[in-house]
């Protein structure tokens, strides 16, 4: 059965690359500071935003097309895809995972070492067609109870403040990821195309995309899959992934 799925999916790719080219665009090439960035932004209210981590998937770590696999059993594709958090070397989540109304990971409070513990860290989630992201403590408190929700760390933006951490000439450089909410709602997922800074990232969701709070995802694994500009990392190899997902249109 997985073998003839993907057949299917490779008979598939071209048409559904089609679909994609239809539609208005929703990735951009930006330039800021020294870096570049490809930008993808999507309406919550009117498109499907959804979570996969392995344990749904069955796999241990998982890739696009093995998502795309998963999603053809059920009549569906994905219009768009990014690593959606950091994982554990069995590709569990470290912190908060929250897949179609299931809590597959719970929320992660500890203080420990890496960047997913470098506080304030926070949460992704869809709740009723609104997206949001809030630092970790403030989520807690909140009592949402969300559709989809994904923890990880740091915060780039908290309530329009960079992370306290970042500083605007470190040396740390990577190829990172992010999610940020736009001032009209719109959530907006962006990856550098060079290695660059914290600081540098989190200034691309304040100062070019006006987010007031926007999260790290991750990054070196960080990697795209849209079909509308032509990208699909076929390489990379995650623990949770981030999806529009979209009923197949025949």
């Amino acid at each position: 059965m997985r073998a003839l799925l993907f057949v299917l999916f490779l008979f598939l790719t071209p048409a559904l690359w089609s679909v994609a080219m239809a539609e208005p665009p929703k990735c951009a090439a930006i330039e800021h500071l020294s870096g570049r960035y490809t930008v993808c932004t999507f309406d919550p209210a009117k498109e499907t935003i959804r979570l996969f981590g392995t344990q749904t998937l069955g796999v241990r770590g998982a890739t696009y097309d093995q998502l795309n696999t998963y999603l053809l059993r059920n009549g569906q594709h994905m219009s768009f895809a990014m690593n959606g958090g950091m994982y554990h070397p069995d590709y569990g989540p470290v912190g908060l995972l929250v897949e179609s109304g299931r809590e597959t990971g719970a929320l992660n409070r500890q203080d420990a070492f890496g960047n997913f513990f470098m506080k304030p860290n926070g949460v992704f989630f869809i709740e009723d067609g609104k997206a949001g992201v809030m630092e970790t403590e403030a989520y807690a408190k909140a009592g949402l109870s969300p559709q989809e929700a994904t923890q990880s760390g740091p915060m780039l933006v908290i309530d329009g403040k960079i992370h306290p951490r970042f500083l605007p000439d470190a040396t740390s450089l990577q190829i990172r990821n992010g999610v940020g909410i736009l001032p009209d709602g719109r959530v907006a997922f962006a990856i550098s195309n060079d290695r660059v800074r914290f600081h540098d990232f989190a200034t691309l969701f304040r100062d070019r995309l006006q987010c007031r709070n926007a999260l790290f995802l991750d990054g070196s694994i960080s990697s795209l899959y849209s079909p509308e500009i032509r990208r699909h990392d076929r390489r990379a190899v995650m623990g949770t992934i981030i999806a529009v997902v979209k009923n197949l249109p025949w």
